[in-house]
């Protein structure tokens, strides 16, 4: 299977997202937040960096319940920039 490339609209929607949910983590431990929604730490530190920049929509899920943040406004972040001020 051939994946195409990501756009650079694409790789910065994935950073927004990752923006949103490190401000939504605050001063929680990264390791217990991803064991939390079942994920390695280096899997929440990569999506959080943007350097994985798609993730599964069953990881969104439970990073959305573990962060008790609505998965609507990580859909507005990928999609539309969501401010991370407005997050809070």
């Amino acid at each position: 299977m051939v994946r195409n490339p990501l756009t650079p609209e694409q790789i910065e929607a994935g950073r927004r997202l990752g923006r949103l949910l490190r401000a939504a983590r605050a001063d929680r431990d990264l390791g217990e937040v991803a064991c939390a929604a079942g994920m390695s730490s280096e899997t929440l530190r990569k999506i959080e960096t943007g350097r994985l920049p798609t993730p599964s929509f069953g990881t969104i899920a439970c990073l959305s319940e573990v962060l008790d943040l609505p998965i609507q406004d990580l859909a507005a972040a990928w999609r539309d920039g969501l401010r991370l001020d407005a997050a809070s």
